[in-house]
């Protein structure tokens, strides 16, 4: 046992002391509700917050563990969402709405309210048992849409070009700079998306508004609504201002007011207090030893070579990879990709990584909205692979080219000229056409790509290389398609793969565990505890714009 663990250990166990503290000051062993305030974009990290920030924002991470914890919390007595902007991603929706409903499967209330709300909105709270507007708020049930954007027009007018090469009839990555609109294979899977996606939108509005699936697609059809329409149609529950929320809350509360010893009123404390009292509240460290600890990665964004600050660069995740694999008390990782792929040699180093892992402890990996190209290339190294059923799965394809400037350049006035040595020396070169050698050779090089993409997902995947080959050629599909072919092993998000890597490491359900969160981001120490000192709040702060 070295010195700085134990003293690490006791330094945990002082501040959870101080945190049990002010927990008794601000819990005083009463009910309680929990207030979460979900507003866009949900992202798959928390930034840091500032002393006294008001509405610190919820990770997806956040957000689920909040509520999960609060189903089981038997001090808890409801759930108050505060609707403020869609989550901006669907495989996040529906990690939401999941978490919503295990909260009312554990006998206690759920209620939303939002100002306006729209159909990602409208998924999540339908999940809730009470949803309230604001007698002036509304409703925007526009059904799906999915527009893509095509550049060629623009890039002839500017005198650009584009020379793309692809393996795999539907990968349509580059089709934006060469086309003006869909090619028939991007709008068959771009119907067949948007036919899932509304299938499980209707399903679930249908049976948490106790409406049929044909009534929910005709008032998709008429919208959108105002407040009072809205709760004509049977979409919400009752039009509320602000001011009104606390009186029907204690309508709903398990407890009536009367029956409540010391003050009537209920109380509700805001997420980031209950998060850092409960939460996340692995209990005492023991001295002697450490608590088992479980990691999860955020790998969100293009992959590249290097590092960078946005996306996933390789240099910077693959040793993040090795340091969790060589740290004995890492029982398990969990990597939760969104990503739309990227580069090739980028995406087989971190496959690899994660290859390597798998020898010393199981790899789970959580897919977000998109796990596509690269982003999918690196999670079927994985010894088990999650995804939303909405998740856009797949592309199992290669793309390339290069754009050529050339007639920009001429427009500006500017004149280029070469010597070369080699006959493949421009193919690079962005100021003339590929030579019919050149797209050969490119292509060439790519359908290798494309085969070793094929070889590894049928090695991590457990599958025969002519089922993979069925899914391939670029094809996107959904989580839930994706389960159907084999590509994806079951349907769930951030939770659900903890539960499983901690299946795979052999760790009780209810055994204690530590979330390691990577990449980790700078953290202003006992600025939880601050906010905790002062963070119960009244129901009448509820419905305006703090709530």
């Amino acid at each position: 046992m070295s010195a700085l663990g134990l003293a690490r250990r006791l330094g945990h166990n002082a501040l959870r002391a101080v945190r049990q503290t002010a927990g008794r000051v601000a819990l005083r062993d009463r009910a309680f509700w929990v207030r979460l305030r979900l507003a866009p974009p949900l992202d798959e990290q928390r930034m840091p917050a500032l002393p006294f920030q008001r509405d610190v924002p919820p990770s997806l991470l956040d957000a689920l563990e909040v509520l999960d914890a609060a189903a089981g919390d038997p001090q808890v007595e409801g759930v108050f969402l505060r609707l403020a902007g869609a989550p901006r991603g669907w495989a996040k929706t529906m990690s939401l709405r999941r978490a919503v409903s295990r909260v009312r499967e554990a006998g206690k209330p759920v209620v939303a309210w939002g100002e306006r709300l729209g159909m990602e909105d409208l998924f999540v709270a339908s999940a809730a048992d009470r949803l309230w507007l604001p007698p002036a708020g509304g409703l925007q049930l526009l059904g799906l849409r999915a527009e893509s954007v095509f550049l060629r027009g623009l890039l002839e007018q500017l005198g650009v070009a584009a020379d793309v090469v692809r393996v795999g009839g539907y990968k349509s990555a580059g089709e934006m700079l060469v086309r003006d609109a869909l090619s028939p294979e991007a709008r068959e899977q771009s119907e067949a998306l948007l036919d899932d996606l509304f299938e499980e939108w209707l399903a679930a509005v249908a049976d948490g508004r106790d409406l049929t699936r044909e009534a929910v697609r005709g008032l998709v059809d008429r919208g959108p609504y105002g407040a009072a329409a809205a709760v004509e149609a049977g979409l919400v529950d009752a039009c509320l201002y602000p001011d009104e929320l606390e009186a029907e809350l204690e309508r709903l509360a398990p407890v009536p007011p009367d029956a409540r010893p010391g003050p009537r009123r209920i109380r509700v404390l805001d997420w980031p207090l209950y998060a850092s009292l409960r939460g996340r509240d692995p209990g005492w460290r023991p001295l002697v030893g450490d608590l088992p600890r479980l990691a999860y990665v955020v790998a969100q964004g293009a992959i590249h070579g290097g590092r960078g600050l946005s996306g996933i660069g390789s240099d910077a995740l693959r040793p993040l990879i090795e340091r969790i694999a060589a740290d004995p008390g890492v029982r398990g990782l969990v990597l939760r990709i969104s990503s739309p792929g990227g580069d090739g040699l980028a995406s087989d180093l971190l496959w690899r990584a994660l290859r390597v892992a798998r020898r010393d402890k199981p790899v789970v990996v959580s897919m977000g909205d998109v796990a596509a190209s690269g982003g999918y290339y690196v999670a079927a190294a994985a010894d088990r692979v999650l995804a939303e059923p909405v998740t856009i799965t797949g592309s199992i394809g290669v793309v390339g080219g290069k754009i050529r400037d050339a007639g920009l350049l001429e427009k500006l006035g500017v004149s280029t000229d070469a010597v070369e040595r080699g006959a493949r020396a421009g193919l690079l070169s962005p100021v003339r056409a590929l030579t019919s050698d050149e797209r050969h050779a490119l292509r060439s090089e790519m359908e290798t790509l494309y085969e070793t993409f094929l070889d590894r997902v049928a090695e991590g995947r457990g599958l025969e290389r002519a089922v993979v080959e069925g899914a391939a050629a670029g094809r996107v599909w959904s989580g839930r398609r994706a389960r159907d072919l084999g590509l994806v092993d079951a349907l769930g998000g951030p939770l659900e793969s903890l539960r499983e890597v901690r299946r795979l490491a052999g760790l009780r359900d209810d055994e204690r565990v530590l979330i390691d969160l990577h990449p980790r981001r700078p953290r202003l120490s006992g600025l939880s505890l601050l906010r905790a000192l002062g963070g119960e709040r009244q129901l009448r702060a509820l419905g305006g714009e703090r709530a």
